[in-house]
This record gives structure tokens, C-alpha cells and sequence, in this order.
């Protein structure tokens, strides 16, 4: 008991700091600040699926992320201002639109069953299948491994593809800005030289 409220806290805080760091990297002005914080955000939304035991999520959200998507943030901040300008109008109906839309979500929770209810109907549909037939029918006997490479191998197989697809374009923007770079240095440099012979003559 001590041990499942101590969970239960860790929980709620990590989930705290969680809010609270969305509100302040909201108010940032410097990308290359929120690009790290963001990083950041996805470690503890990692952590927070730990412990809730859903390591298969947190594995994504720590590969995805924390980390391809730092990689994509940096590799924009080369293509432009490290620092936000300020809106030149009010935005309201951006807040309305935010405030109403986690107001619906929040509503839609209350039909869902309470956080760890045994008498959930996900813990009495293909769980008991699982856990009594997974080791004969797979033949691996750790259930998580048999049920993350087999029975939800499509849904594995697609969470594998999105980070494929991350990585693949993280490179290609990355690349695409150091070939932009060293052709930009390039032409400086034949501009110089043209300058430089204009001048000799």
C-alpha cells in the first residue's frame, strides 16, 4: 500500500511539472530555449509512462521525443531566427480555441474507467488470453515481449516506422541545411575571388 501511494505521488508530480513547464515554455520567446525545455517535457512524459506502466509508449515518447524531434527543432532553428517575434495583434481566439478544445478532452475522460480499476473492460477482454496462452501459442515466456513482437506486431511494426521516417528526415534537413551552407560559402568565395581579379586589372 505504502509503496502504490508513493507511485500514486510521484505520479502527480511529475505530472504537475509536466503543466507547468508547457506554461512556461508557452511564454517563451527563445526557440532555441523551448526546442531544449521540449526535450525536456518528453523525458518526463517518458518517466510518467513508466511508471504507469506503459514502457512500449515510453520507449517512443523518449526515441521520438526527446530525441528525433530535438533534433528536428535544431535543425529548424538553422533556417531561421533563434528568438519569436512578438504577435502584432492579440491572440484570443487562439486561447478560446486551446482553452475549449482541453475542455473537451477533459470531458471526454469521464466515461473512461478509473485509473488502475480491475474491473476495467481492457483487464477482462485479450488480457487473461494473454497472460495464460501467450507463452504456448508465441513461445516467448515474457508475456510483454510476446505481445509487443506478436500480437500487436503491426502496431509495433508502425511505432518503428514513425521513428524510421523522424530519423530519415531529421538527416535530410540537417544535410539539406549544411549543403545550403557550404554552397552559400561557395559562391562568397568565388565573389571574392571575382572581386579580388577585378581589382588586379
Amino acid at each position: 500500500m505504502g509503496e502504490q501511494a508513493m507511485g500514486s505521488a510521484i505520479e502527480v508530480c511529475l505530472f504537475l511539472f509536466m503543466i507547468l513547464l508547457a506554461i512556461y515554455i508557452a511564454r517563451l520567446r527563445s526557440l532555441f530555449a523551448a526546442a531544449m525545455l521540449f526535450g525536456i517535457f518528453s523525458l518526463l512524459a517518458a518517466g510518467l509512462q513508466t511508471m504507469m506502466d506503459a514502457v512500449d509508449v515510453a520507449f517512443t515518447e523518449a526515441a521520438v521525443g526527446a530525441g528525433i524531434s530535438t533534433v528536428l527543432f535544431l535543425g529548424a532553428l538553422g533556417l531561421t531566427t533563434s528568438e519569436e517575434s512578438r504577435p502584432a495583434h492579440h491572440r484570443v481566439a487562439a486561447l478560446v480555441v486551446v482553452t475549449a478544445t482541453g475542455l473537451m478532452l477533459a470531458y471526454g475522460t469521464l466515461d473512461m474507467p478509473a485509473y488502475g480499476d480491475p474491473a476495467a473492460p481492457i483487464h477482462h477482454h485479450v488480457a487473461p488470453h494473454y497472460l495464460e496462452d501467450s507463452t504456448a501459442e508465441i513461445g516467448v515466456p515474457n508475456v510483454v515481449t510476446s505481445v509487443l513482437a506478436s500480437y500487436r506486431g503491426y502496431d509495433t511494426f508502425g511505432e518503428t516506422t514513425v521513428v524510421l521516417t523522424a530519423a530519415v528526415g531529421a538527416i535530410l534537413l540537417l544535410g539539406g541545411n549544411a549543403a545550403r551552407t557550404r554552397a552559400r560559402e561557395d559562391d562568397s568565395g568565388e565573389s571574392a575571388e571575382d572581386a579580388g581579379g577585378g581589382g588586379e586589372t
